[in-house]
């Protein structure tokens, strides 16, 4: 990777281990930050399906502290979840193979952590925080079968940071399944570098999903789009100066390291050939890239609808599941 130093230097100096470095400790250990109530997946949202609803209820059992304050804070993000977990594993069970998964600094790994359990081993999964925090969470239910945790950012785990620890080296081959979701945007908008070294561990044909908060193309139209989350979903399950402080210590920073849709595909079309988005929620979107589209294809027909009410949605030229130009 050309650049890699500067690169590294970049992610060193990055607000989510620095500046933001406290609100992450405390929120991961649950000191702050906590919803007034605890998120539940909607079941009316979500189709009536025993293997979905089985894995809905690990899933509720395994959360720990961050996990209860982001899903308090993304509008139906936990719905969102849980319909990509069920998609990962019919996806996996279509295989011959153990489907690789790796889920980068995703608090303390909750999906990943109930896809291996539930599945028995046909997914093994690999996740990562900088936060000591998460890991106690990770690790709060016991050791999980055929899930890891690596205590440190996502610019720490190279390949040979996987072959330097036992544990990971099972790893060393890349992932088949590679989530990001809102990391890329606590350290800097530099999404062609991001993709570039978070790709070195992607196994050809591989997916590449990423959810993130984007900027839009009017600023009036992000800040009513805000304004929806925060008081049309949040208040829900956070009190108003609650809601405030974390405007005022986390999002004015993130918003600095946000980029467009049209930057994120110009990103993403770097290293795939397709890109289809699988949902959009306000300012939030998620998308899945591979060099595969039959992989692609396959695992995105594993997904039943998005399980988000039609006045969130704001993308109609980028309707859920259907691709989008990456050339």
């Amino acid at each position: 990777m050309r650049g890699l130093d500067e690169f590294l230097a970049e992610c060193d100096q990055g607000p989510r281990i620095n500046e933001l470095a406290g609100f992450f400790s405390s929120t991961a250990a649950g000191k702050s930050g906590m919803p007034i109530r605890r998120p539940m997946a909607d079941a009316r949202l979500l189709p009536n399906d025993e293997l979905l609803r089985d894995l809905v209820r690990l899933h509720a059992t395994r959360q720990g502290f961050f996990d209860q304050h982001y899903h308090g804070s993304i509008p139906y993000r936990l719905e969102e979840e849980c319909r990509m977990a069920y998609a990962v594993l019919k996806y996996a069970r279509l295989r011959s193979t153990p489907l690789s998964l790796y889920s980068l600094g995703t608090a303390e790994g909750t999906m990943a952590r109930t896809l291996s359990e539930f599945s028995g081993g046909q997914i093994m999964s690999l996740s990562c925080s900088p936060n000591p925090e998460n890991y106690k969470s990770f690790m709060a239910y016991g050791e999980p079968p055929h899930a890891e945790f690596f205590v440190g950012p996502f610019h720490w785990l190279t390949k040979d940071a996987l072959g330097a620890d036992r544990r990971l080296t099972k790893f060393q081959q890349g992932f088949d399944v590679i989530l990001e979701d809102t990391t890329f945007q606590m350290y800097s908008p530099n999404r062609p570098k991001q993709i570039e070294f978070v790709t070195q561990n992607l196994k050809q044909g591989g997916i590449f999903v990423f959810v993130e908060k984007f900027r839009a193309a009017d600023e009036d139209d992000y800040h009513r789009r805000e304004d929806q989350k925060d008081y049309g979903f949040k208040a829900r399950y956070f009190p108003h100066d609650e809601i405030e402080r974390k405007k005022t210590v986390v999002l004015g920073t993130m918003f600095n390291n946000e980029v467009t849709l049209e930057e994120m595909a110009h990103a993403v079309s770097a290293h795939f050939k397709y890109c289809i988005m699988t949902w959009n929620s306000g300012n939030f979107c998620s998308f899945a890239a591979s060099n595969s589209n039959e992989n692609l294809d396959l695992y995105v027909s594993q997904m039943p609808g998005p399980a988000i009410p039609h006045e969130y949605v704001y993308e109609p030229s980028l309707s859920p599941n259907t691709a989008i130009a990456v050339t």
